[in-house]
């Protein structure tokens, strides 16, 4: 603590002391009738005890700033003498490279075994058998089954057709390939087939099949 700020301290501690004393005297002045009198000497020492704060010292002025030294003078350096320096160049060394080590031999692989052989061939189908004519065809139409109009008129041709028959070898269809220009007489030419043809039914693997029979008929006047 400085030396102002303690004296500063001693006169606020003096004066409280002097303040508390004197709240006594005008304690005890009250209590025993005086206060007057103590009142008056209060003022009178109030008055003559006057607290002056001290002023903080101002700081000292800095000190005055000295000129700066001027730098030293350069000195100049000579560059140093050249050097030469006869060094003899290395020498190159030839490094040989190995060559790789030859890839090896490919290993022979055993031979793949003979594939088995093929299973033969399964025997072709045996032809179908064509059916055939149960008896002789041209007894199936004959001059007695001549259209008796067709007959008056004297109508003569010739009838083709295709008779289908099944397994059983009898008929199951007649168609007229070709007419003979009189539809009475193709007429009877499908109706007696149908009724007296039959068929020796063909085969085929050992099973019998219906057919097929194309032939022609041809109508012409009996003669006596």
């Amino acid at each position: 603590m400085a030396y102002a700020d303690q004296q500063m301290s001693g006169n606020k501690i003096t004066a409280l002391i002097i303040v508390a004393l004197l709240h006594v005297a005008v304690g005890y002045a009250l209590v025993t009738g005086l206060a007057y009198s103590a009142f008056k000497k209060i003022k009178d020492v109030t008055t003559a005890v006057k607290i002056e704060e001290e002023k903080p010292k101002e700081p000292p002025p800095p000190p005055p700033k000295q000129p700066d030294h001027p730098p030293p003078p350069q000195q100049i350096v000579a560059p140093p003498p050249p050097i030469s320096l006869n060094v003899p160049a290395p020498a190159i060394q030839t490094v040989q490279t190995p060559q790789p080590p030859a890839p090896p031999a490919p290993v022979a692989l055993p031979p793949a075994p003979p594939a088995p052989p093929a299973a033969p061939p399964a025997p072709p189908a045996a032809p179908p058998v064509p059916g055939t004519p149960r008896g002789n065809p041209g007894t199936w139409v004959t001059t007695n089954d001549y259209p008796s109009r067709a007959l008056r008129e004297e109508r003569t041709g010739t009838t083709s057709f295709r008779l289908d028959y099944d397994a059983s070898g009898k008929p199951s269809n007649c168609a007229i390939t070709r007419s003979s220009g009189s539809p009475d007489l193709d007429q009877a030419t499908c109706e007696n087939l149908m009724r007296r043809a039959r068929f020796k039914p063909g085969s085929r693997d050992g099973q019998p099949v219906g057919g097929t029979f194309s032939s022609s008929v041809r109508w012409e006047i009996p003669k006596d």
